[in-house]
């Protein structure tokens, strides 16, 4: 079933549901879900205290000490109410921190996997390290957002469940890796225990940065890593063009992006995008570390060329024929020049299925029953990579239901604050309702 992704509401909208219809929220709840509000109402100071805390803790992907440190709080936390915890460690080589898991098992509804990640973009030698506020309702932080706000929500979410005492019999897992913002490679590896527990679960929710009260997310694109290598022959530049000493490699290199944007652009929800380039008579390229030099002189006919890039997709199938067109240009090289390109799987996509838009629709019936906008399918051309969509082929998915806030990965990044207390609400009421559900057949 083909979907579409509607785009419309304003900033005043949302101004104006916070002011005027959140007021009017748990008329539409049963008396255990208004307790379920109550507990988030209680615990909702404690939630933002917590959440400054772990933001304070320098978490970057590549500081394996400081992602342990906040698994470490998170454990404890989820120890707290009930959760039997596992930390899973990566292969050394790796050089990834590992994943924390937090699980209750029990026999009766929808069983559900409530997915995060501990680790954010800014490393420890960074000048963004610490939660400030900014006024009453924001505050700035690195990762305070993306996404370690959302790891709060799950966290007082499950919190309020247990304080109501209505967490029995139900089979709910928490994952929070340790690697999202750079996943360890090769990925059947960093990302196994997530898929493991995703094939024992009926629906898996994730926390990533929320785009709105009234929008969620059903779809993401995948995202794949490409890089051309081309060479040319080496040449006093006097000679460029004639039989013997041809294009050149830079030429070579440009044509071959040129004919990306106007051979495969244009594709609705595909893209590319060639983030490094080096071109030369002699290149150094440190890929791991996304940068190199390069060495040329005006009078040398350029003798090598590279490009570094990603492509985003919203379906394997999409993936494949993009790839197929770049190989098919990439192979007609100008004279004395050869090139060749190389792929590398990241991200697989997160299609739009009946599932996932039927959890959006039990999402949008919880947050009008809050008395919250309804919600609708967010636009995947706007959302990058997430982890859920390693589990998406196995389960209904729906992602965006972290807290809300700008910036994400700038030394600008905010939390609004006055948002997690609704949102933890709807998170709350959601899994109530799931775990009370019929569970799905093996």
């Amino acid at each position: 079933m083909i979907h579409t992704f509607p785009l419309k509401n304003s900033l005043l909208f949302f101004a104006l549901s916070v002011l005027f219809l959140f007021p009017l929220q748990a008329q539409k709840l049963s008396k255990k879900e208004r307790k379920i509000v109550a507990q988030v109402e209680k615990n909702n100071t404690e939630s933002i205290n917590f959440l400054e805390k772990i933001v304070n803790i320098n978490s970057g992907t590549m500081n394996p000490e400081g992602v342990r440190e906040t698994g470490r709080l998170f454990d404890e936390a989820f120890t707290a109410i009930g959760f039997k915890t596992e930390w899973i460690d990566m292969p050394a080589e790796m050089n990834r921190a590992g994943h924390l898991f937090a699980s209750i098992d029990g026999n009766s509804g929808k069983r559900i996997l409530l997915i995060g990640h501990l680790d954010t973009v800014f490393e420890d030698d960074s000048d963004f390290q610490k939660f400030e506020p900014i006024n009453d309702s924001v505050a700035k932080g690195p990762g305070a957002n993306d996404m370690k706000g959302g790891d709060v929500i799950i966290l007082y979410a499950l919190k309020a469940l247990k304080d109501a005492n209505l967490l029995n019999d139900a089979q709910i897992i928490v994952g929070l890796n340790g690697d999202e913002e750079s996943a360890g490679k090769p990925i059947s590896i960093s990302r196994k225990p997530l898929v493991d527990f995703a094939k024992r679960s009926d629906v898996a929710l994730c926390f990533e940065t929320s785009t709105g009260y009234d929008k969620a997310t059903v779809a993401r694109r995948g995202s794949s890593g490409w890089k051309v290598e081309v060479k040319g022959k080496r040449a006093h530049s006097s000679g460029i063009f004639n039989e013997n000493t041809g294009a050149g490699a830079n030429f070579e290199l440009a044509r071959i992006l040129h004919q990306f944007y106007t051979d495969v652009k244009g594709e609705a929800l595909l893209t590319f995008n060639p983030g490094m380039m080096l071109g030369g008579t002699t290149i150094n390229v440190e890929a791991e570390k996304s940068r190199g030099d390069v060495f040329g002189k005006t009078n040398v006919v350029a003798q090598t060329a590279y490009a570094d890039g990603g492509l985003r997709f919203i379906s394997e199938e999409q993936k494949e024929n993009a790839r197929n067109k770049m190989r098919e240009i990439v192979a007609n090289n100008l004279p004395q020049t050869s090139a060749k390109i190389t792929f590398t799987d990241s991200y697989p996509a997160m299609g739009p299925t009946d599932a996932n838009y039927e959890l959006l629709h039990e999402l949008d019936q919880v947050s009008r029953d809050l008395g919250q906008p309804a919600v609708e399918a967010y636009d995947p051309g706007k959302r990058g990579a997430a982890d859920i969509s390693f589990v998406a082929q196995y389960l209904a998915c729906l992602d965006g239901l972290g807290t809300m806030g700008s910036g994400a990965h700038t030394p600008e990044e905010t939390v609004n604050l006055n948002t997690i207390e609704a949102l933890t609400k709807r998170t709350a009421i959601l899994i109530y309702r799931l775990i009370n559900q019929n569970r799905q057949k093996s």
